[in-house]
């Protein structure tokens, strides 16, 4: 019978924004001691994936077996009520490690660059992309995903209030200039200070604006940024840094200028950022854990030399505004533990446990009726796992396990202060 517990061997994977290895890629960091894995200071190493999808699967340490072949096989590691509910033997997260680009200063994700603009979509569009586009769209499943900030982080976060848009179309000309006078003048008109408009003249206010923006002439926002960029020469509000820095990797951009149009939302270590299907967003500096559901669904129109889906993104988002501040979801304590916080999005597919113990301090678990992956992100000395009679001894920062549904465990800071995250599911 196959062991609760066993370590994984993930894939690292290299976007064009990812952070150099010489400058520190915590993607890299986590990386080096797998089996396999060349380090090069020159690649950017975006992201570290721990699930089951098709286009980078983890694997076993020990058998090399791919994790999603051990769930075929012993389905009880999944547990009853979680392969009954998703409907197959496989996890319903991808938990990955990202890290990366800087303007001010669960996917590990390490970023260098910002992000594309992009939504993902609901399921009922996926399963239609999905049948239509199968080469650009590889699976059938929403992804609603959850970033939580290894380090400061800022991101691009869905629509500002209207009126905080309207009074950059009044200060901002070449923004102006690429919406559309008409259009301007119309949102302007709409959207004053002191106006109280529907939700639904918000909306279609909002997709008015955008579409414009997103389908404005490629020649004309060329020429507006550059104006924009010599206007705001020597200025250094937060916006204006933006501006220029993104500029400088996506010259000429129409991204360029959603910098007045979404929220700009900074994280804290610790903190947390929910994003819905359907929901714009691009992450644009600080290295984060990400968890989401199992699809690599992602619809562009901005700051990506990658296929723009203008159509298709202009048509399916919701539309909804809030101030930055609504955009995060804070931790709570977790059940009877000491030293857990955990990050409960709405949504059945996952959540995540944050641990930090002190050198000395242990964490007990109590069984959770689901699957899941811990990996350790700050070990100077090192730690200890432990499950039934089975004890592990983790050596090194970026260690990943998957346990399996109904066991305690154990964590043990051995020598040293320790963070662990563990991303999991229940039904």
């Amino acid at each position: 019978m196959v062991s609760p517990i066993f370590e994984l061997v993930c894939g690292a994977q290299c976007y064009d924004w990812g952070k150099l290895g010489q400058d520190g890629s915590k993607v890299s960091q986590f990386a080096q001691g797998l089996p396999n894995f060349s380090y090069d200071e020159k690649k950017p190493y975006a992201e570290l994936w721990m699930g089951t999808h098709p286009s980078c699967p983890s694997t076993l340490l020990e058998t090399k077996e791919s994790l999603k072949d051990i769930l075929e096989k012993n389905p009880a590691l999944l547990g009853k009520k979680v392969e009954e509910k998703f409907g197959g033997r496989d996890l319903p997260f991808l938990f990955k490690a990202r890290g990366g680009f800087s303007f001010g200063e669960t996917s590990v994700l390490a970023i260098r660059k910002a992000l594309s603009i992009q939504a993902h979509p609901n399921k009922t569009l996926a399963k239609k992309l999905h049948d239509e586009k199968p080469n650009i769209y590889k699976d059938p499943n929403h992804k609603p995903e959850m970033a939580v900030a290894l380090t400061p982080f800022s991101g691009f976060c869905g629509f500002r209030p209207p009126s905080e848009i309207a009074s950059y179309l009044s200060s901002v000309p070449e923004f102006t200039a690429v919406v559309g006078e008409s259009v301007s003048k119309s949102f302007q008109s709409t959207f004053t200070s002191s106006s109280s408009p529907s939700e639904e003249t918000k909306k279609a206010g909002l997709k008015e604006m955008f579409s414009a923006l997103m389908n404005a002439d490629p020649e004309l926002v060329k020429v507006e940024v550059k104006k924009l960029v010599e206007r705001i020469k020597g200025d250094k509000t937060e916006e204006d840094e933006l501006v220029r820095t993104l500029n400088q990797d996506f010259e000429g951009d129409v991204g360029i200028f959603c910098t007045y149009v979404l929220n700009i939302v900074h994280l804290k270590p610790g903190e947390a950022v929910f994003l819905k299907a359907d929901e714009p967003h691009a992450y644009l500096d600080g290295d984060i854990m990400e968890c989401m559901a199992t699809s690599d669904n992602v619809v562009r129109a901005g700051l990506t030399p990658k296929l723009r889906d203008v159509p298709t993104l202009t048509s399916m988002l919701t539309y909804t505004s809030s101030p930055p501040s609504e955009q995060i979801l804070p931790p709570v304590h977790y059940k009877s533990t000491l030293h857990t916080t955990i990050y409960d999005p709405p949504i059945d597919e996952f959540s995540v446990l944050l641990t930090d113990l002190a050198s000395g301090e242990k964490e007990t678990y109590e069984p959770i009726e689901g699957p899941s992956i811990l990996i350790f992100t700050k070990l100077p000395k090192g730690a200890k796992v432990t499950v039934g009679e089975e004890t592990i001894d983790v050596k090194r920062c970026g260690q990943v396990y998957f346990v399996g549904a109904g066991v305690e465990v154990v964590v043990e800071a051995v020598e040293g202060d320790v963070t662990a995250y563990r991303a999991f599911v229940e039904a």
